[in-house]
């Protein structure tokens, strides 16, 4: 899940250090290959959770997918790449799957990595005893959702092992993306033993986990906001991995990236506004795209007003999209859907524009006359002279400035109107939303494969990332009968339709799509980005002299 990073105006006094961009690095780490071995790179917030059941965010899971590993491996943009699969074989009808594992894969411990580790997690991930945010995913796969709801053992998941090397996978339903999901982390084997020997501590630190990827994780405590990977000795392909070490640090404030960037002491640096326009001529200049949506979701469960649709409509007209994204800096879009531009092709055509109709475009635009009218129509319905409510946001720059901002914009257009903000840290925040804490949060979402459905299960009533509690049948309906139909064709007019009705009707109001802007050294090659799922993988990444 991607986060807010607030961003204040600084001065970019560009050096020989920030112009050399290479000049400042650190020269110790060089190899007879003409390579260096060390790769100093940032995070924008702390780790919450090293757990492949348990993982919700894209720290977390940039971090798994470069220390573990499953069936697939993503490239760019995407492609399917070998991991622990050698053949996939797939039935006619698209509901059996037979995979073919390496045998000379291990665990970080010497294990070997089996079928057995896939079938392990994928009943621990799906069992209602784990509270997995995630085990919605599983829908497909046989027996998913009845188990998940506690009306099926977690034995009769539609998983098992044929041996040591062998994994049948039976499905209820064909599923059209089935592939790009076995290259997301949640679908990653867990060593039963790690899960065991370290019970409650269980990847609640780096020494309390074992890795089968390219690396192995050291110094993470949980909390602390540095640590490394290592190459791991064990790994099937350690060949291909350039690097012996990746330093990675916490940076929540652009300009003190930078900073660290022209020092010589990162190798990358995420851009503030100020920085996004005064370097973006200067060699190492990197647009990063995430297929992501940033929005306000109100929580009709905690306040019972929010279910007003006019009240919601109100607040997203009263909300300029486009000075948000330019205030937050980085090159951010302006939301007109959920679900991410440029993510999907159907017939030619990004399928957001699909999406776009009059009425949404109405309730997406700003227009802050008809935003007060409709909200003092919405006061009247609810019997009230005034509202007041509080945004919940992380403490990082960019999420502070974002809620500052939406503060600013609803209690300017909207008279009558009081809102509080409250910024905590990250974790926290997750902690909170999850527990429906909140009047009023201020999250995001990042693909986690590239197709719509990656957004629109979110709002489905039942889903655990529904923190807003909004809640629709018609949309249900919609967004099941995407899941179900054999047609191609009419599964993305139910997508289609079903993320109209959630515009229209604001279940959420989608506030920008981000588009990084960093400082990244011309001399890092190699890395595979994907605006999808977990977003960097450094397996093959090394840093040239």
């Amino acid at each position: 899940m991607e986060k807010w990073r607030k961003v204040f105006a600084v001065g970019f006094a560009v050096g020989a250090c920030g112009l050399a961009l290479t000049a400042c690095s650190n020269q110790s780490n060089s190899s007879s290959s003409g390579t260096k071995k060390t790769l100093n790179w940032m995070e924008q917030a702390e780790i919450p959770s090293m757990d492949v059941s348990k993982a919700v965010d894209r720290v977390s899971y940039e971090q798994l997918n470069n220390t573990m590993e499953g069936l697939y491996r993503l490239g760019n943009n995407a492609k399917i790449e070998p991991g622990l699969a050698t053949k996939t074989e797939e039935s006619k009808d698209g509901k059996t799957w037979t995979f073919t594992l390496r045998k000379n894969s291990k665990w970080s411990n010497g294990d070997p990595v089996t079928a057995k580790d896939f079938v392990y997690s994928w009943r621990r991930t799906v069992n209602p005893k784990t509270a997995s945010e995630y085990s919605y995913l599983f829908s497909g796969v046989k027996n998913a959702e009845a188990i998940v709801a506690g009306k099926k053992p977690v034995s009769s998941l539609g998983v098992k092992a044929e041996g040591n090397y062998k994994l049948v996978v039976n499905l209820d339903k064909r599923i059209p993306y089935f592939k790009l999901l076995m290259g997301f982390p949640l679908f990653y084997p867990q060593n039963e033993n790690a899960v065991k020997k370290f019970g409650k501590n269980y990847a609640m630190a780096s020494k309390y986990n074992y890795y089968n990827g390219p690396f192995v994780q050291k110094g993470w405590n949980g909390s602390n906001l540095t640590w490394k990977l290592e190459k791991n000795p064990n790994y099937w392909d350690k060949k291909n991995v350039k690097l012996d070490t990746i330093n990675y640090s916490v940076q929540k404030t652009p300009s003190t990236a930078y900073n660290e960037y022209q020092s010589g002491k990162l190798d990358a640096a995420v851009l503030n506004a100020q920085g996004t326009k005064q370097l973006k001529n200067q060699k190492g200049y990197t647009i990063r795209k995430m297929a992501s949506t940033q929005y306000l979701q109100l929580n009709m469960q905690k306040n019972p007003d929010f279910k007003n649709e006019k009240l919601r409509r109100a607040f997203s007209m009263a909300i300029n999209r486009n000075n948000l994204a330019n205030t937050i800096g980085g090159a951010n879009q302006p939301a007109t859907t959920f679900s991410a531009e440029d993510m999907v092709k159907v017939n030619g055509k990004d399928y957001t524009n699909l999406v776009k109709n009059n009425k949404t475009k109405n309730v997406m635009s700003y227009n802050p006359s008809n935003a007060n009218k409709v909200y003092q129509q919405a006061l009247n319905e609810l019997g009230k002279k005034k509202l007041s409510f509080t945004i919940l946001s992380d403490d990082d720059d960019t999420s502070k400035k974002a809620a500052e901002f939406l503060q600013s914009q609803l209690e300017s257009n909207l008279d009558n109107l009081d809102v509080n903000v409250q910024s905590i840290p990250k974790k926290t925040r997750l902690n909170r939303a999850m527990k429906g804490d909140f009047d009023a949060v201020l999250t995001g979402w990042i693909a986690d494969f590239s197709d719509p459905i990656s957004f629109l299960d979110l709002e489905t009533t039942k889903n655990s990332y529904n923190f807003g509690k909004w809640s629709n049948s018609q949309y249900d309906k919609l967004v099941a009968n995407s899941k179900t139909t054999s047609s191609e064709n009419e599964r993305w007019n139910n997508m289609k339709d079903a993320e109209r009705v959630l515009l229209e009707k604001q279940g959420v109001t989608p506030l920008y799509h981000p588009e990084e802007a960093w400082m990244v050294r011309p001399s890092v090659k190699g890395i595979v980005f994907n605006g999808a799922g977990a977003p960097y993988s450094f397996k093959n990444a090394y840093v040239a002299n």
